[in-house]
């Protein structure tokens, strides 16, 4: 079990939904807390709320600058959480090209910006925790999942390949695949949703994961084996089954 009273951890994506039920869990447990988000008024809304200290840190995961200022600002931090994501239901004859655009810069592209300031800090000094969100939705292609899958998809390859590079050093990388989560983006969708998952359990989900030394966790856990299994079957027998 970490002990986390009084660790640092920048928390990205923190304004809404899983993030801001990550950051009381954190709290909770003694973190100081580091909230980013682009919305300053629920930053400081969660802020609040926080029983440890905890700060708000604006910041908009498109803009390498805006990330540069942030990271500037929660300084030496323990760990950094990357939850910051955009979702939109999307079939390829109904594609939105922005909306396609932002999918992948703010899932994937946005998470390269953060690796890419903050992990050679973690390097340098030979300590920090990164965790990453995948998706259930990227361990292969799903209908009407265009733009986000292939984003988390991303994700998970960063993910991977950064674990690959710094096992052996004192820089720890996770990473989490939810499954359906109920907040302001999957109210988007209009299909029956399996085993849909209150933010709060989702965010107990990551903590624990948080506390253990495996590097991936995908949940919820009947629901992840069913995509695990996808990724055996044969191309012919996968598509036949989801289309």
């Amino acid at each position: 079990m970490t002990e986390w009273n009084g660790k640092k951890y920048w928390l990205i994506g923190a304004s809404e939904g899983l993030g801001r039920a990550l950051a009381h869990q954190l709290s909770r447990a003694g973190v100081e807390v580091y909230a980013s988000a682009r919305s300053e008024d629920r930053l400081n809304d969660l802020v609040n709320e926080l029983p440890a200290k905890a700060h708000a840190v604006p910041c908009d995961v498109s803009d390498l600058e805006s990330i540069r200022a942030a990271a500037e600002t929660v300084g030496d931090v323990d760990g950094v959480i990357y939850l910051a994501g955009v979702y939109w239901p999307m079939k390829p004859a109904e594609i939105d090209p922005e909306k396609m655009a932002l999918m992948g810069d703010i899932n994937l592209n946005g998470a390269m910006r953060v690796v890419g300031v903050m992990i050679p800090k973690f390097v340098s000094r030979g300590s920090g925790h990164l965790v990453l969100t995948g998706s259930l939705s990227g361990f292969r292609g799903l209908p009407g999942a265009v733009g986000y899958g292939a984003s988390k998809a991303g994700v998970m390859s960063l993910a991977e390949t950064l674990h690959a590079d710094l096992r052996k050093t004192g820089v720890r990388v996770q990473l989490v695949n939810p499954g359906f989560i109920r907040t302001r983006l999957t109210d988007k969708n209009d299909f029956s949703m399996p085993f849909l998952m209150e933010p709060e359990d989702a965010a107990t989900e990551i903590f624990e994961h948080m506390n253990s030394a495996r590097f991936a966790r995908s949940f919820p856990r009947v629901f992840s084996w069913m995509f695990r299994i996808a990724n055996l079957l044969p191309d012919w027998a996968y598509f036949r089954i989801v289309g």
